[in-house]
């Protein structure tokens, strides 16, 4: 865009030698390209280059302000007056160079942008291991280096002992020095890799040479002995001895006795621990050793015979009403019968529940409470108390006798579906809803939680079959209750209109009263609408609790002439129409009189007028004059 300050033709002319602003000018375009080509190997020389094209007025040199940016981050930036393309050198590319370029020029306040570029450097140096020494002893750690030579960027290094990961180091430099122990005595193999990070990739390298390390085991030897002894099989008393022999040595040494996961005992060169085994129990204990990376173990399995198994509880019958009788019975399935007798395996309920009385050993029973109950079985013999798991007993409350009802708002239709519902008050879930007509089962509905309904959908075709359902329910596989017969009323679609005049059709006259019976079959209320043909709006509008109702008309004339009908409806929201009846309404008794009258006196003067003119038609041709004389 031109800088909005240009000089007039007049000011040029006059005016030809002042120095042109140095704001006279525009960015037209900017430009980055990457030399030799986007995609180059290792060491290979790039240059990127930044070109823009910018016009101006004058002899003036700009100031430009150049930067160069890679995956957004800027890697180098230059302000100069030349108008030569700008060069950003990549000696020797390396991986870490690969990325999105993107140049921007700056001039007094104006800027542009180049489209972006990628670069792709492919190949990576072999990594170089190296390692302090190649002989170690038993303890000691590996220094080891590795090397990505010529490398730059973010790198994570990886050593490896026998092909296996052992450690991982990240750095921004090609070199990274560690130190590690190795896993033990024996001949290993030491490797490294790099991968240089270049979000969001990353490039991994190949493995270095690998180096072969020995590590000897220490003079002496230095392994912990578990000496387990049992006191009397009844107790099964183990007593567990922990001893080392150690030579020429100086470094501290810990000892630790285990049982699973729990540490028994800890000390240095001997342990002793004294304790008793059960069968639930883990049956093996470790011996290990730690003198500085030297670790050591020996594990032991102890053979333990369970005296008595655990416990079990079991309630009879499975399911139990309230205040109904139930059986506990509390069992350990196995036991050593060599060592114990029935008689020295007893039984007991914990918490000891007064509604239920021992029968036999282990045999408890009584009746169900009327709250849910926790029991627990406990079984004791030699000293020696285990307990089963609980036992939850949740006490059904017998279902209560079902109601039936229907569900929708509005009374339900004679052909049309509707839903019947069935409850009970009381009951413990799942409840078993079945709906029958006439004793005969239509469905079953299972309620499992308080958010469910037991509906049914169903039709009739009479109004009297409405009265042939009922409902069951049942919580158990006892017999169920039965409801009721279901009390509701269908609603009769309105069907056969009929209109009813009176009087009859020949009858009507001016100034007679007209009435119009209207009559369909169907259940009330059904609202009775009459029209005339060519009227929108009806005449009469009725709603009656009969099947029938009337419209009188007062005075009839003849503009009452028509044609009419009706149309009726109830809650069954169907509408039916009467066939229409033509209504002529006739001129009055008195009427047709008094012009029959008028017609009479009319003609009566009519024959009158024509005797008279006959009369004296005739005259005239029977008297003749008298002639001249001759």
């Amino acid at each position: 865009v031109w800088s909005p300050r240009v000089p007039s033709v007049t000011r040029a002319l006059s005016d030809s030698t002042s120095p042109v602003p140095p704001s006279e000018f525009t960015i037209r375009s900017i430009s980055l390209s990457l030399e030799p080509r986007d995609d180059v190997a290792r060491d290979t020389n790039v240059t990127v280059r930044c070109s823009a094209l910018v016009s101006t007025l004058g002899l003036q040199p700009l100031s430009r302000e150049y930067t160069i940016y890679k995956d957004g981050i800027t890697v180098y930036s230059k302000t100069t007056s030349s108008i030569e393309d700008l060069l950003y050198p990549l000696s020797q590319a390396r991986v870490s160079h690969t990325g999105k370029y993107k140049c921007k020029i700056s001039i007094d306040g104006k800027s542009m942008s180049s489209e972006s570029h990628k670069l792709t450097v492919t190949g990576l140096s072999t990594p170089v291991l190296l390692v302090d020494q190649t002989k170690l002893k038993e303890g000691e750690e590996l220094k080891a280096s590795c090397t990505a030579p010529g490398e730059t960027g973010s790198i994570i290094f990886y050593f490896y002992e026998d092909l296996k990961e052992k450690r991982d180091e990240r750095v921004n430099s090609d070199h990274v020095e560690v130190m590690f122990p190795l896993s033990g005595p024996g001949h290993h193999t030491i490797e490294c890799s790099y991968m240089v990070l270049i979000p969001p990739d990353s490039i991994p390298s190949e493995k270095s040479s690998s180096v072969h390390v020995s590590v000897r085991v220490k003079s002496g030897p230095i392994t912990p002995q578990c000496h387990l002894l049992l006191f009397t099989e009844m107790t099964i008393t183990p007593v567990l001895d922990i001893s080392l022999n150690i030579y020429d040595h100086v470094d501290p040494v810990h000892l630790y006795l285990s049982q699973g996961t729990k540490l028994l005992k800890s000390g240095h060169t001997k342990v002793n621990h004294t304790m008793k085994v059960l069968a639930k129990d883990p049956t093996e204990f470790e011996c290990r050793l730690e003198m500085g990376n030297v670790v050591k173990a020996e594990t032991k399995a102890v053979p333990v015979t369970e005296l008595f198994s655990v416990p079990t509880l079991t309630m009879s019958p499975v399911e139990v009403f309230q205040k109904e009788p139930m059986n506990l019975v509390c069992k350990s399935e196995t036991f050593a019968s060599d060592r114990l007798s029935k008689e020295d395996l007893t039984y007991a309920i914990d918490p000891p529940p007064l509604h239920l009385v021992e029968r036999s050993s282990g045999e408890f029973s009584g009746k169900a409470l009327s709250l849910e109950f926790n029991y627990t079985c406990l079984a004791r013999a030699k000293g020696i108390v285990k307990q089963s798991k609980t036992l939850t007993v949740r006490p059904k409350v017998s279902v209560s006798i079902p109601k039936i009802s229907i569900k929708d708002v509005y009374k339900p239709i004679i052909g049309r579906p509707f839903k019947i519902q069935c409850k009970s008050d009381n009951g413990s879930l799942p409840i078993n809803y079945t709906l029958l007509q006439d004793y005969e089962p239509v469905s079953t509905v299972t309620v499992r939680s308080t958010t469910e309904e037991a509906l049914f959908n169903v039709t009739v075709h009479r109004p009297k079959d409405i009265h042939l359902f009922m409902c069951e329910a049942s919580n158990s596989k006892r017999e169920g209750l039965l409801s009721l017969r279901l009390d509701a009323t269908v609603v009769e679609p309105v069907s056969h209109p009929v209109l009813t005049i009176i009087p009859t059709l020949p009858e009507i006259q001016e100034g007679s009263d007209l009435t119009i019976i209207c009559g369909v079959m169907g259940t009330p209320p059904v609202t009775f609408k009459v029209y005339r043909e060519g009227f929108d709006r009806p005449l009469f509008d009725r709603t009656s609790y009969e099947n029938t109702t009337s419209f009188e008309i007062h005075g009839l004339g003849k503009d009452h002439s028509g044609t009419y009908y009706f149309q009726a409806s109830n809650h069954a929201t169907n509408i039916v129409r009467s066939e229409p009846v033509n209504i002529e309404v006739r001129l009055a008794l008195w009427k047709k009189i008094v012009i029959g009258g008028f017609c009479l006196l009319a003609l009566s003067i009519l024959v009158v007028v024509c005797v008279l003119c006959f009369k004296s038609h005739r005259g005239r041709q029977t008297y003749s004059p008298p002639s001249a004389p001759s």
